[in-house]
């Protein structure tokens, strides 16, 4: 029969191996939680178009410690209510809370700096995993975590004080922070958010680090960490690639009905200069989201298999269709706001400063703006004004 713990050093090794695990006490942490305490009632297992429920009850211990340690990302809830043990056979859902990849949680962790003392805010507490290997260094007492589900949020209190862990688990709103607990030396999120809310900022210590998902699309999304200053800003930037869940007051509801009908009147008629199918890249993808925050990128074809790409922007009652002629694009656009002007000029301006990737992206917070920017390239500027 397969030890639990010889799964937790072969995982804790895995992650060494890869450069990500590197603190003796995070590799501590890892080598002593046990995973699978934090996966009940059960994972689904993606199979394509459906999701195979898998529990613990149901399960032989030893293919149960084999998934829980697989380094992957496990999902645990769909729908926002359907849990594995509640799903008898595979089903059609949408995830909605996971245990996220252990090499995405211990890289979090790792560039938060954390050292003995430190005071952390995690907002998404999902299944109580990563909140265990904080409490595990810094005491339960240093550890607030928020979840905004009131039955994730029971599923992983009660994990955490299975194994010995009576931390401050908040159900609520997390974008909101916790200001009872507050002010913080760390701030982590483990839901991505459109952009860093000022509240984590207002609620973190001069000095202190807040590090969270930024961007709304299931990629080209940027890992945000950005150091509170004495005067109440935080300034930082995009240092990795990232992708989580959207937090739940931010999830994007996917656009239905005849996409024909919605851009059936368009203000505008150009070639594009640059071609949509770039938006299907990481970096490009990322600084699109910047140009036009609340735009949703939708891809589609014709009867005939032919390539259609759409951008819409339901707040601001805008649209932008692409269409294909072979090698070159025709942008129509519709609305008050030309959005592929704004994304492409942005594009355009990141293609003349030679392609950076996304950790070339600088970003300041405050209480009144978002300003993101490259370096030497002063005509990629974008600022979000706040409302």
């Amino acid at each position: 029969m397969t030890d639990p713990a010889s799964e937790r050093r072969r995982m804790a090794a895995v992650l060494a191996n890869k450069g990500v695990l590197k603190s003796p006490w995070l590799r501590g942490a890892v080598e002593t939680i046990p995973r699978e305490r934090f996966l009940h009632p059960g994972v689904f297992l993606d199979e394509g178009r459906t999701w195979r429920p898998v529990t613990a009850l149901g399960t032989a211990p030893d293919e149960w410690l084999k998934i829980a340690y697989s380094v992957d990302t496990l999902t645990t809830q769909l729908n926002g209510n359907l849990t594995a043990d509640r799903a008898g056979e595979p089903v059609v859902g949408v995830p909605t809370s996971s245990s996220t990849d252990p090499t995405t949680v211990i890289r979090m962790i790792e560039a938060l700096d954390l050292t003995a003392g430190h005071r952390v805010l995690e907002i998404g507490t999902g299944t109580g995993y990563s909140t265990a290997l904080m409490c595990h260094y810094l005491g339960e007492d240093n550890v607030t975590t928020v979840e905004v589900d009131p039955q994730v949020a029971a599923r992983a209190d009660a994990a955490l004080e299975s194994v010995g862990h009576s931390t401050w688990t908040v159900t609520g709103d997390g974008l909101l922070g916790h200001p009872h607990r507050a002010p913080y030396d760390r701030v982590i999120a483990t839901c991505a958010v459109r952009r860093i809310p000022y509240t984590w900022v207002r609620q973190t210590k001069p000095g202190g680090i807040v590090l969270s998902t930024v961007g709304s699309w299931p990629w080209g999304t940027g890992l945000a960490k950005v150091t509170v200053g004495d005067n109440g800003t935080a300034e930082g930037a995009i240092i990795a690639r990232s992708s989580f869940m959207q937090a739940r007051s931010q999830t994007v509801t996917p656009l239905a009905g005849d996409l024909s009908a919605r851009t059936a009147y368009a203000d505008s008629k150009r070639p594009a200069l640059v071609s949509p199918l770039v938006l299907e890249e990481w970096m490009p993808a990322f600084l699109a989201q910047l140009a036009a925050p609340g735009a949703q990128f939708v891809r589609a074809a014709r009867s005939d298999g032919s390539p259609l790409r759409y951008l819409f922007d339901p707040e601001r009652e805008s649209f932008v269709e692409f269409i294909s002629d072979g090698e070159s694009w025709t942008v129509r656009q519709g609305g008050p706001v030309a959005l592929w002007d704004d994304i492409e000029r942005s594009l355009v301006a990141w293609q003349d400063a030679g392609a950076p990737d996304i950790d070339a992206v600088r970003l300041r917070v405050t209480d009144q703006s978002h300003v993101y920017w490259i370096d030497d390239c002063p005509s990629l500027r974008l600022e979000h004004r706040l409302a």
